[in-house]
């Protein structure tokens, strides 16, 4: 559909889940992105803490709901937007989770409610008491707060993000050219989760060049048209906007566009380099449009609205990922629970112009096909790939894929009988999808998972490849078998059918502590010949990179630095300017 629009015991256990087998499938079920019982370092990594945990709200106390003092509510509220909020939305609505209000609870009553959440369900439901997570007094609390009406956050609109706007250095004191000696197409920006920065490191000579202090748990990093400036936005919906022509790269503007967020982009399109800014939030459900020099807020559009198939309205649809096309002065902004892809028109933003796309609930992240026409978009809870035509601005296809697909970026190479193919991992099962994304040379594979590799293990989150490289690489950092978690499977994509080697990643890596150690998010470097990845520990644990030469899949090297908190992704440069994946 495309719309144009301008603008106890285990016996009471039992006795409690077969009584309410559907609630395990139903309302409580807590699914996000993930499937089976949720390791520490996954409710770390999908379900962080949201900022809204620390937010004023309003109680609202229903009269049918078992009793609770303030205190107790403050807790339960706290308690859920650090560990339910992720999965089943901030007003308990259900997003990738199901539904936890009143009108569902309450007919299942306190004890059963407790019984679920101590030892939560094969549906995905987290073991919050017997994990350790909770204590019985918490879960008690637990089960009574999601009885309640739901408290709702404030919105966030023009007022509170020009309360937050700052620009630290004006356009007209910034450099002209160039300052610094650094080789700026190889830099990364790597995300230190915990410690709310990022690292800049020199890919050359692989020393860290500075750490900046950002908003909380960096979800990405962007790079303008350009490539002189550096985006990043961390899940408290803070943007710092970074100069990398400074003699010491530094913020030069700073926003917070929300509560709640993921993604940020920069307007690519010839004649419109540089000169917008993006930012999609999980809370309030909307996306901002800013000036690419400051970050001036300038146009805000709100994304609640009806689901695609059921048209039931959705009162919280998250923007999920966002990019800018090559073909048209567009943004195109995914919104998670309706499953809409919306076409932003910026080239006035006085008169906006949407093009609205339907295809799956559940949008989430994605990546370009190697000609950059064709958006490849993950539908995760839907277990679909939704492609958008970027050129035509329509739905060119939706195919069928694994449970729960995850491809970050995901990644293009040349597959020797069905030709160009991008490719996806799962955090449900163990495989990798291949789509075919050639309609012209090869229209029979086009837009068809034209072949699935059998990897580790499920619980991936990214996998990479280079257009010099002849292997794909594969991150399983969720499984909850260290031997998968601390390493990476290698495919070599012109010989696919004899399997992946694994490499030992964090084993190199030379950690002495009792760290997680989980590799996650294969990088490039500009060049191609090499492959960074992040060995992410807990914040007082040791943690490192390790970089890996693509020609012969040995160790090169190891950084270690106890500035290197907690490091997830990491973004090169040149790669994330020209969306080389």
């Amino acid at each position: 559909m495309i719309r144009k629009t301008s603008v106890a015991g285990a016996a009471a256990l039992a006795a409690l889940l077969a009584s309410a087998g559907a609630m395990a499938q139903g309302a409580a079920s807590a699914a996000a992105d993930t499937h089976g019982t949720m390791p520490p370092a996954q409710q770390s990594y999908q379900g962080a803490p949201s900022p809204l945990a620390h937010e004023p709200m309003h109680q609202s106390t229903n009269p049918k709901a078992p009793a609770m003092t303030e205190a107790e509510f403050e807790l339960g509220r706290k308690t859920y937007f650090e560990r339910c909020a992720g999965c089943h939305g901030v007003l308990r609505k259900g997003a990738t989770g199901k539904p936890l209000t009143p009108d569902i609870t309450l007919a299942k009553g306190t004890d059963y409610l407790k019984v679920f959440i101590s030892y939560g369900s094969p549906a995905g439901m987290p073991n919050w008491l017997t994990s350790g997570e909770l204590d019985e007094k918490t879960v008690d609390i637990m089960a009574r707060y999601i009885q309640q009406e739901p408290p709702q956050p404030p919105e966030f609109g023009l007022a509170q993000m020009k309360q937050t706007w700052k620009v630290l250095v004006p356009p007209e004191k910034r450099p002209t050219r160039k300052m610094n000696k650094f080789n700026i197409d190889n830099i990364f920006s790597t995300t230190l989760r915990d410690a709310g920065e990022i690292a800049l490191i020199d890919g050359d000579s692989k020393q860290i060049i500075s750490v900046i202090k950002t908003g909380y748990a960096v979800h990405i990093s962007r790079t303008s048209a350009s490539g002189r400036y550096l985006f990043v936005i961390g899940r408290d919906a803070k943007i710092n906007m970074i100069d990398m022509w400074m003699e010491q790269p530094e913020t030069v503007a700073e926003i917070r566009v929300g509560l709640e967020a993921r993604s940020v982009e920069t307007s690519k399109y010839k004649g419109y380099e540089d000169k917008l800014a993006v930012a999609g939030t999980y809370w309030p459900p909307q996306f901002t449009i800013m000036d690419g020099d400051t970050l001036e807020p300038k146009k805000i559009v709100a994304t609640r609205g009806m689901v695609v198939g059921t048209q039931e309205y959705h009162p919280e649809p998250r923007v999920a990922s966002i990019v800018a096309s090559h073909y048209k002065p567009e943004f195109i902004v995914n919104v998670k629970e309706t499953g809409k892809t919306l076409m932003v028109d910026y080239s006035n933003l006085d008169a906006l112009k949407m093009t609205e796309i339907g295809s799956a609930p559940f949008l989430h992240d994605g990546g370009w096909d190697a000609s950059k026409r064709y958006f490849m978009v993950a539908a995760n809870q839907s277990n679909k790939i939704t492609v958008i035509d970027a050129k035509q601005g329509k739905l060119a296809a939706i195919v069928d894929v694994g449970k729960i697909p995850h491809p970050g970026r995901g990644a293009n190479f040349v597959h020797p009988t069905f030709g160009p193919v991008w490719a996806t991992g799962h955090l449900g099962d163990e495989t990798i999808s291949l789509i075919g994304t050639d309609p012209v040379k090869h229209k029979p594979y086009a837009f068809k998972e034209v072949a699935k590799l059998t990897g580790q293990g499920g619980g991936s989150l990214f996998l990479k490849s280079h257009p010099k490289s002849q292997h794909l690489y594969v991150d399983t950092p969720l499984n909850p078998d260290p031997a998968l978690s601390q390493s990476v499977a290698v495919y070599d994509v012109k010989n696919l059918d004899k399997g992946f080697t694994v490499l030992p990643i964090a084993q190199w890596a030379g950690l002495g502590d009792d760290g997680a150690k989980r590799v996650v998010q294969p990088e490039f470097n500009k060049a191609g010949d090499e492959v960074w990845f992040s060995v992410w520990s807990a914040k007082n644990k040791q943690s490192a990179l390790v970089v890996v030469d693509d020609k012969t899949l040995k160790l090169k090297a190891v950084i270690k630095d106890p500035r290197l908190i907690t490091p997830t992704g990491h973004f090169n440069i040149f790669n994330t300017q020209h969306d080389i994946y």
